[in-house]
């Protein structure tokens, strides 16, 4: 396996308690930006916050782009544009609040693409009812994907081991949420998707370090050493392997975030941050609190 750095020795668990009280402070800014998003107050995409849905065909084809330049010149910065995949179509989502935005979007177009002939097939209202299904959707998908993890690491490892699994995600998610919150970014389904993308990422990372803690423990007799001490060498054993793997992961997600265009942004963004997190929560969330949780029973024969 490549390495990029040499045998180490670091004290992970020696600063547990700091990081897990910092890692506390996160998760209580994930959950009042969660109240925050249900109450309304947060930075809601169309798909949560209502608002009018505009499918344009043009004649001719035209680049996202290009539409999305028209919509901000007249005056409309937060409108969500996606190509259908029927050939030149685009479709504009206009938030609620924005008055007057679907007949100043039909205006600038009809001036400023007029060589392109676009010609709006329909019109839906995307209405606040709709938006509260969306919301509760998208929490019971991130609540099953909690629960599926919790289930898969209790399967797989020990109770112990899905207990730090399951808060190590939490974390993540709210941190990511908390992130995107403060940064006032919105908050629509591809963001969802990003959050569930995380999830799994995080599972992953998490996983590694805690393979590596179960082959060392059928590796040591009891009262040889500590746990703490144990699930610090396993840490470092697979610390070069995590590296890697982060760095190569952020790389991939930051040429997404630079080149990946006005869709992407936000979506490559929770990613660069929920692969940061992730690589400190599997560290300093998932292994203390194994650590915590099974300190009296892991090592017995």
């Amino acid at each position: 396996m490549i390495q990029i750095l040499g045998k180490t020795n670091i004290d992970f668990l020696g600063k547990k308690y700091i990081a897990l009280g910092f890692s506390c402070l996160i998760i209580i800014l994930g959950i009042f930006a969660i109240f925050q998003i249900y109450s309304g107050n947060a930075n809601l995409g169309v798909d949560f916050a209502g608002g009018v849905s505009l499918q344009v065909r043009f004649s001719q084809p035209v680049t996202l782009a290009e539409v999305r330049a028209v919509i901000e010149k007249a005056g409309i910065k937060d409108a969500d544009i996606q190509e259908l995949p029927t050939e030149k179509k685009i479709l504009i989502k206009l938030k609620k609040q924005q008055e007057g935005a679907q007949e100043k979007v039909e205006r600038a177009l009809q001036e400023n693409l007029a060589n392109k002939e676009p010609l709006i097939e329909s019109i839906t209202q995307i209405g606040p009812k709709i938006g509260e299904r969306t919301k509760k959707d998208a929490l019971l998908a991130i609540i099953a994907a909690t629960i599926g993890i919790l289930l898969y690491i209790a399967i797989r490892f020990r109770f112990h081991f899905s207990i730090g699994a399951t808060a190590a995600t939490f974390h993540d998610v709210m941190a990511v949420i908390g992130i995107f919150y403060l940064l006032d970014k919105e908050i629509n389904l591809i963001f969802i998707s990003a959050l569930l993308t995380i999830a799994g990422y995080s599972l992953t990372d998490t996983v590694v370090v805690f393979d590596r803690i179960r082959e060392n423990l059928g590796k040591v007799a009891k009262g040889t050493i500590t746990l703490e001490a144990l699930i610090n060498k396993s840490i470092n054993e697979v610390l070069s392997r995590t590296i890697i793997t982060s760095l190569t992961t952020f790389m991939a997600a930051t040429a997404l975030f630079l080149f990946g265009g006005e869709v992407l942004h936000d979506f490559a963004l929770a990613m660069m941050l929920g692969i940061l997190i992730g690589t400190y929560s599997s560290i300093f969330v998932a292994s203390p609190i194994v650590l915590l949780l099974g300190k009296n029973s892991l090592l017995k024969r």
